[in-house]
């Protein structure tokens, strides 16, 4: 861990297991803004739950090696192995939202956005908070600069359709 993560933890002690219960539901809850604000059919509940089911899953996996490894001797545990399932989910649930109608296919960004929301909380159930505020501001930088171009576009295929129009008349 870094400095940010072992700062907070400090900071925590006992609690920090909340508060990455909180920062995931937190996050997803803003990747679902997002969709839910352009009418998409996965919103704010489903990111938040993917979200803050990943983190718990993954708090439960983590905590499991240390309340069981030494149950019986010679156990090996894999605190990662339920995140590993985490991701074969989520998948699931993100294949789930891609329709395919026709030549044109929908819910790519939907399915996308699951499967981030799916790591956020698997990174945020592990305690890494550095990467995922890092993570999470990158690419919400990016896809603001996405809509700003997508935007330009739909604009200037107007303003040629219209100009297309007055010409014709």
């Amino acid at each position: 861990m870094n400095g940010i993560d072992e700062w907070l933890g400090a900071i925590l002690h006992e609690y920090e297991w909340l508060f990455r219960i909180f920062v995931s539901a937190l996050f997803g809850f803003i990747i679902g803004l997002n969709r839910t604000h352009k009418q998409k059919p996965a919103g704010v509940k489903t990111y938040m739950y993917v979200a803050t089911a990943s983190a718990l899953i993954t708090i439960v996996s983590i905590q499991s090696v240390f309340l069981y490894s030494g149950v019986k001797e010679h156990t090996m545990m894999d605190p990662m192995r339920l995140a590993a399932q985490i991701v074969t989910g989520v998948g699931f649930i993100g294949a789930g939202v891609i329709l395919k109608d026709g030549s044109k296919v929908v819910g790519l960004t939907s399915a996308a956005m699951i499967f981030y929301a799916g790591g956020i909380g698997i990174a945020i159930g592990a305690g890494l908070y550095s990467i995922v505020f890092f993570s999470f501001i990158i690419t919400n930088v990016f896809v603001w600069i996405g809509e700003w171009i997508e935007k330009r576009q739909v604009l200037k295929m107007e303003s040629k359709d219209i100009m297309s129009l007055d010409d014709s008349n």
